[in-house]
């Protein structure tokens, strides 16, 4: 796979809103779980992203989507996931659409 043409960070967001929460019934990025996206090297997509809980059963299931995903896109070879716990999830970081759905706020 070529690295010249590595996906923009919006491309990356775009691709993780196909990975849904399946407790949510909501992708990732709405509901607020994607942190950061960055390219430490050509090739290498490294997503810091949070759960709802650090006991979140469908947590192998959500890393491991968010990786095939974007390692789907043109140019990227490895995606690094790394979870983080700081700043912890909450539901201040759904979107508006995603608070509503959830009847939130």
């Amino acid at each position: 796979m070529s690295t010249d043409t590595m996906p923009s960070e919006e491309a990356v967001y775009d691709a993780l809103r196909q990975v849904e929460d399946p407790e949510l019934g909501m992708d990732v990025v709405e509901i607020g779980l994607v942190y950061e996206i960055s390219f430490p090297k050509p090739g290498t997509v490294k997503v810091s992203y949070s759960l709802t809980s650090p006991a979140c059963p469908a947590g192998p299931e959500i890393t491991q989507g968010m990786v095939d995903t974007v390692r789907a896109l043109p140019g990227v070879e490895t995606v690094e996931p790394e979870l983080v716990w700081s700043p912890p999830w909450t539901p201040d970081r759904m979107s508006d659409d995603a608070k509503f759905i959830l009847g939130i706020g």
